[in-house]
């Protein structure tokens, strides 16, 4: 049996370590295939696996169609819009992810951006302080979850909408649930967005929400680009100067956001969520131990896509 670990961007050394040793007292090969730069190499090296584990790298239709051997993929991470699924399902392979293990460093970097944003991007003049500030978490999951305790540790006052998440156990947190998306954005002055990029999401974050946050209103978006309406965006922060938006991943049209609103909007130079050695070490052995599990004893435990 043999696992292919490709990442493009490699995981820390001490992380392959760990995979190896996993997979060694398992009795599973492990090949790897690190800084690769063309599909083709992911092809040809994919082509006998059994297994394969995965960061951001794409698994194409493609992919999947050279893996002949392959039975289960894990991206390490808890998004997976870089698998096919649809391709995954017809081949009988099971899709997989890893929430939870990148959930810390993600609340903290949306902490972290809040911060950045009150203090004017750390440029001279006068800020504002979070304490006091109403803090919006949009979609009540791992990294959700976090970011409410960690403003609360800020004397923030947190408010969640989730439809998926019961009012009681928000309340358990301390936290405010909304009935609405619409009353979220209308009270918080920082909004955190942690919504999956899916068919319903996709663009649903606009004009009409973001007009109606409070004096001073910043979206935070440690999510996907993908959930923006970019072209809303530009005409909220136009109409309302006072309004800010601060990305982990960059827009479609930074340059020009950037350009037109200056300081109000600010995107990391590249998407750095995930970016701690703790969570890359965490992902990493998940994965490892998910697939072991699932050659062992069939587990499917966080399977994405649908089952045949």
């Amino acid at each position: 049996m043999k696992t292919l670990l490709a990442t493009e961007k490699p995981f820390a050394k001490a992380a392959v370590e760990g995979i190896r040793k996993i997979f060694e007292e398992a009795g599973v090969e492990v090949a790897l295939l690190e800084k690769y730069s063309s599909a083709g190499e992911l092809l040809a090296a994919v082509a006998d696996a059994d297994a394969l584990i995965v960061r951001s790298d794409k698994v194409t239709k493609e992919v999947v169609e050279a893996a002949k051997n392959l039975k289960v993929v894990v991206r390490a991470g808890a998004g997976y819009d870089n698998l096919d699924l649809a391709a995954c399902t017809a081949k009988n392979i099971v899709a997989m992810n890893t929430p939870g293990q990148n959930s810390n460093a993600v609340a903290e970097l949306a902490l972290g951006m809040m911060i950045f944003m009150a203090r004017n991007a750390f440029a001279a003049g006068t800020g504002s302080e979070l304490k006091g500030k109403k803090a919006g978490i949009h979609a009540y999951g791992n990294v959700g979850r976090l970011v409410a305790k960690l403003a609360q540790g800020f004397g923030m006052e947190v408010y969640a909408f989730d439809p998926f998440v019961s009012r009681e156990s928000m309340e358990k947190d301390g936290v405010k649930a909304t009935a609405t998306v619409e009353e979220l954005y209308s009270a918080c002055h920082y909004v955190s967005l942690h919504i999956p990029a899916t068919e319903q999401t996709k663009k649903s974050i606009g004009y009409s929400l973001l007009s109606r946050m409070p004096k001073g209103g910043c979206l935070v978006n440690t999510a996907r680009k993908e959930v923006i309406h970019e072209e809303e965006l530009a005409k909220a922060l136009e109409e309302r100067p006072d309004l800010k938006y601060i990305t982990d991943i960059a827009a479609d049209t930074q340059a020009a956001l950037s350009a037109k609103f200056g300081a109000r909007v600010f995107a990391t130079p590249k998407k750095m969520g995930a970016e701690t050695a703790e969570a890359n070490i965490n992902a990493g052995l998940a994965a490892a131990n998910q697939i072991v599990s699932f050659f062992k004893t069939g587990d499917r435990r966080f399977q994405v896509n649908l089952k045949k």
